[in-house]
C-alpha cells in the first residue's frame, strides 16, 4: 500500500491549492479556498473524487 497523497484542485481555475488528501480521505461539505482566484468552494470528496457542491449563497464582501 502507497501513501500517495495529492493536493486538490480548484474547480474554477484549476490551480493547485494548499490541501493534501490521501485515496483514504473523506470530506463532506468541506470549504475550499483557492489563493489564485480568491474564490471559495464547497466540496465533496471520497477516492480521490471531487464534487462541486452548488450553493445559493453570495459571499459577504
Amino acid at each position: 500500500m502507497t501513501d500517495e497523497s495529492r493536493f486538490i484542485l480548484c474547480p474554477h481555475c484549476k490551480a493547485k491549492t494548499r490541501v493534501k488528501i490521501t485515496q483514504d480521505t473523506v470530506l463532506k461539505n468541506f470549504p475550499l479556498f483557492c489563493p489564485k482566484c480568491k474564490q471559495e468552494n464547497v466540496i465533496n470528496v471520497e477516492n480521490y473524487i471531487i464534487t462541486l457542491i452548488q450553493t445559493d449563497a453570495k459571499t459577504q464582501c
